[in-house]
Parts: C-alpha cells; structure tokens; sequence
C-alpha cells in the first residue's frame, strides 16, 4: 500500500505557496489590510453598525484575492472539468485545505467565511449530480459565472439536526395560469443573505413528520416578495451574515424545483458530505499551526533560566495532539480517497460513517489545540495578539454546525451496531444463540 501523495498534487501545493508569497502576501500587507488579521481582526471585519454585517471593505478584500486565484487557476480546482475547473479530487481538496489551513491566519485561507485561494464549493458539485438538464441550461452559465449565489435553507427555528420534522411547507398552486408552489416557513442560520441572490429551501410537499420523502428542494429568489430576513444572529465569532429568515406565502413556479420533488433530502446529504470532509481537513490544518506555533514557543521561552519546552507538564499534552493529528490525518485522507472510488450518491450508503468520525473528531481536535496553544503561550496567548482565541471560537461553530457532533456519533453508533450501512443485513441476523456470553470453555 503507498501512503506518498501524487508528484502532481505536491507539485502543486509547491505552485500555491509561491503564488500565496507572491500575490496574496503582497496584497495582505498593503493598504494597511493586515488589520484583518492582526489583533484589530474582529473589530477590522465587523459592522457593528449595520447588524454586525461584514464589512464591505473586507468582502472587497476577499473579492480581490479570489479574483486573483481565479485568473492564475486555482480558485476553482475542485470543480467539475466540464464547469471549468481542474476536476480536483476529494483527496486532493483534503490535502489542499489541511496544507492551507496549517499556514495560520491569512488571506490566502480565511476559514470563518470558507474564504480560500482553492474554492470550496461543493454546491458546484451538488448541481453536477442533481440539476435536470432544463436546469442546468436554465441556471449553469450564471453558476459558473458566479451570478448565483444560494443561501442554504435547511434548518429551522424549532428544528435542527432533524429536518424530517420541518415546519416550512410547499403546497401547490396555480397563478396567472402557470403552475407553481406557494411556501411558507422560517429558516435559520441561511449564511451569506446579505450578498445571496437565492435561497436553497428546503420544504415539506407531502409526506408527514419523520418521513425522510416528501421533502423538496426550492430555488427562491432572494428578492421574492414575501422573503425577509428578520435578524442577524450574533455570534461567538463575530462579523456574523447568518440570519433568521422568514418566507410568507412565497410563489416560485413548477421550474423552481430543484432535483426532484420529494427527495431533496438527498442533495442535502451530498452537500453535507462534500463539505465536512474537506472541513475536517481545514480544522486538522489549523490544529497542526496551534501545536507546531506551541513547540516553537515553548522551546524559545525560557522562564527560570530553562527552555519551557524542558517541562513533561508543556511536552505531554502536546504529544497526545500531535500523535492524534497523525492518526487523523490518515484517516481523513484514506477516507476522502474512498470517497472518490465510489458514484457520489454512493458515499451515504457505503462510508458516511467514516465521513463523520473524521469531521467530528477534527472539530474537537483543533479546539482542543487551540486552547492548549493558549495555555502554553501563557497572558499572550490569552490575547488577541495571537490568533489562537480566534482559532478556537471559529472552529468551536463547527461542532455544531456541521452537523452536532452529537449527531455525528450517532451516525457512527448506527453503521458500527448494524442499523444503517453495509453491516445492516449480517447484524441484523444475530440471535442472543449465537452470543457466547458464558465467556471462554
């Protein structure tokens, strides 16, 4: 079995560090653009008059990095070939985003908006597997062109982690002789409303509560009437752009429908997968910048007279993170490598339990990293003058938001004890006959 990457892709991690020193370095320091990253960050990027929004001058920022990506190449490697992109593989898009992440703070990686010079855009890839082609005539060169940007409209005030109970509902109905669907319900943590021209809502169509069918995915205008956003949610990690929204009595045509009707649970899943294994890879990143930033500390500062990295209470912690980065480096890169072995929709039914346990347990990690960096560094550590407070309250969303890992566990509980997954049928089979539970004779 090789371990080594590709000659290609670590060429090509070689090609992004120079054009990182070359084009973003330059453009992070002038202008006095450090201030979005130094300890003015959260004051720099942040609104506080507009909602808690970002602020323009920094999306502008991130605008102008992005379009430098884009032109040399690389903004879009992930995508599809046929859309324009370098048809990047999911192991190539983990090694990519954990290499980026491992840098530190920067413009070339900004993780609290999924800024990067390297796109993560598995809606891109959503609509590859999912769009009809009346669709992707109708909707692909404005994608591609980066004309339609979609907040994701799946979770609710009332219900989160299970959204085979959501309350928004779509019922047909007819106007001006053209069929269409009239919907109404609430959203919440919709990100990017402030600058989204649509809405991926997900909404009931039939079925009952629980049911995993019956549930379709629309694409909404952003400006349809009856679409408000109510409130900007304020967050541990601050500017915030992910809001309440509510949609009363919203009409979209027949042609609205994204995928197919009823089954939008699936691209939900497709999605989530896409994103949380290259997510897992970006918190591994940035665990790995909190323990080499700590190492490189604690042998530089020497209270008493003596490296403080002389101490077993600094070496040991940072052993146990440092042995846990190396195993779930593994186990991300062989699991994003299975990923792209297998027909997308098949990742669900086959290795969705690997998916989480590398997304969850990297979520913890870099949490766990982060707040041992700041223990190391000491009151500097504490501070804003270094980045390892910013580390840990952006990645700290992440054992939420990409799903609890809560939820995430019991996702592993259910392919580990059979009642999901490819162990579903021979687990199933077992009697309490074929348990030996006398021990050994």
């Amino acid at each position: 079995m090789d371990f080594a990457l590709p000659k290609d892709l670590v060429d090509y991690l070689e090609e992004l560090d120079r054009f990182i020193e070359a084009e973003i370095k330059p453009l992070e320091r002038e202008d006095d653009n450090i201030r979005f990253f130094d300890h003015r960050r959260e004051w720099a990027r942040t609104d506080w008059d507009r909602g808690g929004l970002p602020r323009h001058e920094w999306e502008a920022l991130l605008a102008e990095a992005r379009r430098r990506a884009d032109a040399a190449g690389h903004l879009r490697y992930g995508w599809p070939r046929e859309m324009g992109g370098k048809g990047g593989s999911n192991l190539a898009m983990a090694v990519i985003r954990e290499h980026l992440a491992a840098k530190g703070l920067g413009l070339h990686n900004d993780l609290q908006n999924e800024h990067s010079i390297v796109g993560n855009n598995p809606f891109i890839l959503m609509f590859k597997a999912f769009a009809t082609k009346e669709q992707y005539d109708r909707y692909g060169a404005d994608l591609m062109e980066g004309k339609i940007r979609a907040g994701f409209g799946l979770t609710e005030p009332l219900h989160g982690s299970d959204a085979t109970h959501m309350e928004t509902h779509a019922v047909p109905e007819v106007r001006d002789g053209v069929a269409g669907w009239r919907i109404h319900g609430e959203k919440m943590w919709t990100t990017g409303m402030h600058v989204a021209t649509h809405i991926m809502c997900f909404a009931r169509t039939s079925g009952k509560d629980g049911d995993a069918g019956g549930i379709t995915v629309f694409l909404v205008p952003a400006d349809a009437p009856g679409v408000k956003v109510e409130e900007y949610l304020w967050t541990f990690n601050m500017p915030t752009d992910h809001p309440r929204v509510s949609l009363t009595d919203v009409w979209v045509p027949e042609t609205a429908i994204w995928g197919v009707e009823g089954r939008g649970l699936g691209l939900g899943q497709s999605f989530v997968h896409q994103n949380r294994i290259r997510q897992a890879a970006s918190s591994l990143g940035a665990a790995v910048y909190c323990i080499n930033e700590s190492v490189k500390y604690a042998r530089a500062r020497k209270p008493f007279g003596e490296e403080l990295a002389r101490n077993q209470a600094i070496q040991w912690p940072l052993v146990e993170l440092a042995t846990q980065a190396e195993m779930l480096r593994l186990l991300i890169r062989e699991t994003a490598w299975r990923m792209d072995q297998m027909d997308h929709k098949e990742v669900e039914r086959q290795i969705s339990d690997r998916v989480s346990m590398c997304n969850y347990f990297a979520n913890r990690l870099v949490c766990e990293a982060a707040d041992r960096a700041m223990q190391v560094h000491g009151g500097i550590g504490y501070s804003r003058h270094k980045p390892f407070e910013h580390i840990y309250r952006h990645h700290r969303r992440y054992r939420i938001t990409e799903g609890s890992e809560e939820i995430q566990m019991r996702k592993v509980a259910a392919f580990l004890f059979g009642y999901m997954g490819p162990k579903r049928e021979s687990l199933s089979a077992i009697e309490w006959a074929d348990v030996d539970y006398r021990g050994a004779r």
